[in-house]
């Protein structure tokens, strides 16, 4: 028998590289925005206190358990920004496109090898909104901000983010490949494996 859960996120890349692995796991995913759910304001500082506090209110509105994914670029040449605000980094009205030019224009000054990223992932779930133990895993993927963008799939930053471990950009990975090695996909293995203890 299926679970029912929550996804707290209006992000739709989220939902579709999160739901069918989340399927795996025993759970049948509700997207919050299909719920007619809006994202609340996030106030925290940490990946962990976004991701809990988006966790609770779609608890709280739904009366579902919920599921959220708090996630972001940190480039240490920029003292870790866009960080928390990587989905508003040009501003509340940016997409991803004016984010991928602000992010170039930031570190065009920068040589290659100062141009070290990580992509962050925390993942947090919990039973009910007043759940004192929420299951939260992370997960991360290091790699250079590129000069130009590369490659067609993925969102957000993935066409500037080179890794040197795949030798591509992720939006230069298949679908399928992403899957397996993201920060995302990390966060949910290690979610899986919080789960089966």
């Amino acid at each position: 028998m299926m679970q029912k859960i929550v996804l707290a996120t209006g992000n739709q890349g989220k939902v579709k590289e999160m739901a069918d692995v989340l399927a795996t796991f025993g759970f049948e995913v509700i997207a919050q925005t299909d719920l007619g759910i809006e994202s609340p304001e996030e106030t925290g500082l940490t990946f962990v206190e976004n991701a809990l506090l988006k966790a609770r209110y779609a608890a709280e509105k739904s009366g579902l358990p919920a599921i959220a994914d708090d996630s972001g670029l940190v480039v240490n040449a920029l003292n870790g920004a866009p960080g928390l605000y990587s989905a508003r980094y040009a501003g509340e009205e940016g997409n991803d496109a004016q984010n991928r030019q602000k992010l170039l224009a930031e570190l065009a000054p920068i040589p290659q090898e100062k141009r070290q990223a990580k992509f962050v992932s925390c993942i947090v779930l919990l039973q009910h909104p007043t759940d004192p133990s929420p299951i939260i895993a992370e997960g991360e993927c290091q790699g250079m901000i590129g000069f130009e963008e590369k490659g067609e799939n993925g969102f957000g930053y993935d066409s500037l983010f080179f890794s040197p471990e795949q030798g591509c950009t992720f939006a230069e990975l298949e679908t399928s490949e992403k899957k397996k090695i993201s920060h995302r996909a990390r966060a949910l293995q290690e979610l899986k494996a919080k789960l089966s203890i």
